[in-house]
């Protein structure tokens, strides 16, 4: 089967960064998705339908195309936590989350245009944060790093400095699995090194 040009439904850079360290250069369409409109306190379901909404949203711009959605949570202590709007926000986070452990949450949805089929999954992450300074805290939050992140840091970025360790996909929690991926491709009949022609 012949390779449909594939679409990154999302302006992360760490997710774009991701697909091409693998092979994959994404075209990139932002959905500009509502993503306030959506109240889900399931995390799971929440980044599912988050995710669908924002493939589902640029889907009608392209024909016959691979559009991949993803979103992601972090859940702690029964809280979801997605962007923090400020720094501020940032920091009151932290202070929640030193010492703790949360699960990281994607949801993927790869839209197949060709053969008119939608996977939607999801992959967890368990994330084991540091206990960190009050002074730490804010100067992490001062580099406006957290504020571009789901759960208010970067793993791959200066965050990755206040987790102890991770359970699970590492990739996930930089905003999108690569295995996951790769096998939501094999299952649409799909070879993931084909991308690399």
């Amino acid at each position: 089967m012949g390779l449909p040009p594939f679409v990154l439904a999302s302006a992360s850079p760490a997710r774009r960064r991701l697909l091409q360290m693998v092979g994959i250069e994404p075209i990139v369409c932002p959905s500009r998705f509502d993503e306030d409109q959506i109240q889900l306190t399931d995390p799971k379901l929440l980044v599912e339908t988050l995710a669908q909404g924002k493939a589902e949203t640029i889907a009608p711009q392209f024909d016959n195309s691979l559009i991949l959605g993803c979103d992601s949570v972090l859940a702690l202590e029964g809280q979801i936590y997605g962007k923090p709007d400020h720094e501020a926000e940032a920091i009151e986070r932290w202070q929640q989350m030193r010492g703790k452990v949360g699960e990281l949450y994607t949801g993927h949805v790869l839209i197949d245009q060709v053969q008119n089929l939608t996977l939607v999954r999801n992959q967890i992450t368990r994330v084991y944060f540091a206990w960190i300074s009050d002074q730490q805290i804010t100067a992490y939050a001062k580099t406006g790093e957290p504020l571009n992140c789901a759960g208010s840091f970067a793993l791959e970025g200066r965050g990755g400095l206040f987790v102890e360790k991770i359970e699970g996909c590492h990739s996930n929690v930089i905003g999108l699995s690569l295995p996951l991926l790769r096998q939501m491709l094999s299952d649409l009949g799909y070879d993931a090194t084909a991308f690399w022609q």
